[in-house]
């Protein structure tokens, strides 16, 4: 994968676009951290995500939601979304 900073992608988007649409993907940079990924349409994406972990090994699953844990939490007062946005005021 190649790697891109921001104002290199929108100096020469066209470029890069080729790029991807001949099936690179492209990685964009800001301050030399990673935050997107261009990739074709259709490309499979799951590499980067939980289901190559399986696939791999590395993790398991076995179609249900993890066991051990309460159904909800419980909350005492009002809803949390309520607090949050009466925080946002």
């Amino acid at each position: 994968m190649e790697m891109v900073g921001i104002n290199e992608l929108k100096a020469n988007l066209s470029g890069y676009l080729a790029k991807v649409k001949s099936g690179k993907r492209i990685v964009v940079i800001d301050r030399k951290k990673e935050i997107a990924v261009i990739s074709r349409w259709g490309d499979e994406t799951d590499e980067l995500g939980a289901v190559s972990l399986i696939q791999k090994g590395a993790a398991e699953w076995g179609g249900g939601k993890p066991a051990g844990l309460p159904s909800r939490v419980a909350s005492k007062g009002g809803k949390v979304s309520d607090a949050v946005l009466d925080a946002r005021r």
